[in-house]
């Protein structure tokens, strides 16, 4: 098998994968386990030949895996912090965190209906009022704690936001543990999860206080490239604000949008970065509203505070602009 033969989310997770094990997040045999998953064994064996690992990976047990732009600027950053130990799927750390208990925050885990029952987490400030909406896209660990932070961060800030679990297909997050959620993404149909993400802002929009008529998507890692492709596809989107990750192949999925875009880019994620001219010229070519900020000394993931790669300085300086980029839009 060769890595042509793999999907366009499974190499880019895969190589996520390999990421995390050179840079010695993950142990050599979790990793064979988790591209396995994501990949098949002759898949894992190509991907590690060509990301340089190995030649094959040696037998070992999958993980189980159920069935199934104007402006253009960069912003610095301070030099990235000292890296705490690998990323765990719970516990903020950093000054942006909102607590689950917070005075001024309602969140709860809800259901609502796509094709399936979509697991999801609802956050909403307190106090009486009308707010924009935003959606939430989780990266490749799914709906962990952090994402519901980022969920708490938005209604502390005056935004009603939703952050669905992308494995409610195979029974949600919490069922599936931790590790199989990658194989699970992988494998995923890209048409299902749009069709997961649209049907949540439909139930966003029906919430009482929900500011009617516009909604905005943030995403991350794995949820950057499907905050491009909701925002391409779903007409309701007039915001979007993609942390890191892949852009849809091709771009010009995302040129029809009617967003405007901000794109937030670590300055030493090299494998992500050089996919930004492509997604340039072809929302130019559309003459779409698409600004980037690419935050200098800042790895993949620096806005996840439960990670290795948090990067304060750049964490907090991303945020403001996001809000700022919502409250301007929404």
């Amino acid at each position: 098998m060769s890595v042509e033969q793999l999907t366009e989310m499974q190499r880019y997770l895969g190589e996520e994968t390999v990421e995390d094990y050179q840079e010695g997040h993950i142990s050599r045999r979790r990793m064979i386990g988790r591209l396995i998953a994501i990949c098949g064994t002759g898949g894992a064996a190509a991907l590690m030949t060509a990301c340089g690992v190995a030649q094959a990976p040696p037998t070992v047990a999958p993980t189980a895996v159920p069935p199934t732009a104007t402006a253009v600027a960069t912003k610095p950053a301070a030099p990235a912090a000292t890296q705490p130990p690998a990323a765990t799927p719970t516990g903020g750390r950093g000054p942006l965190t909102v607590a689950a208990n917070d005075p001024d925050v309602d969140g709860k885990m809800v259901t609502y209906k796509s094709d399936t029952e979509m697991i999801a987490y609802l956050a909403r400030p307190k106090k009486e009022g009308t707010y924009p909406a935003v959606l939430v896209i989780h990266e490749n660990r799914a709906l962990q704690e952090h994402v519901k932070d980022v969920a708490r961060r938005l209604a502390k800030a005056g935004f009603i936001a939703l952050a669905p679990d992308l494995v409610s297909r195979s029974g949600g997050s919490e069922k599936l543990g931790f590790d199989p959620i990658a194989g699970v993404l992988g494998a995923a149909k890209p048409e299902e999860l749009v069709k997961d993400f649209s049907a949540g802002i439909d139930y966003l929009m029906t919430q009482a206080g929900v500011k009617a008529g516009k909604v905005g998507v943030v995403g991350f890692c794995f949820g950057r490239g499907y905050t491009l492709r909701l925002a391409g596809a779903n007409p309701k989107v007039t915001a979007a604000v993609p942390y890191y990750g892949p852009s849809p192949t091709p771009p010009t999925l995302v040129a029809s949008t009617n967003a405007v875009i901000l794109a937030h880019y670590g300055g030493t994620d090299t494998r992500v970065n050089a996919g930004i001219p492509d997604l340039e010229a072809a929302m130019k070519a559309a003459g779409k509203t698409f600004e980037k900020r690419i935050w200098e000394g800042a790895p993949h993931a620096f806005n996840n505070d439960t990670g290795a790669n948090f990067n304060e300085a750049a964490a907090v300086g991303a945020w403001k602009e996001t809000l700022a980029w919502f409250t301007k839009y929404l």
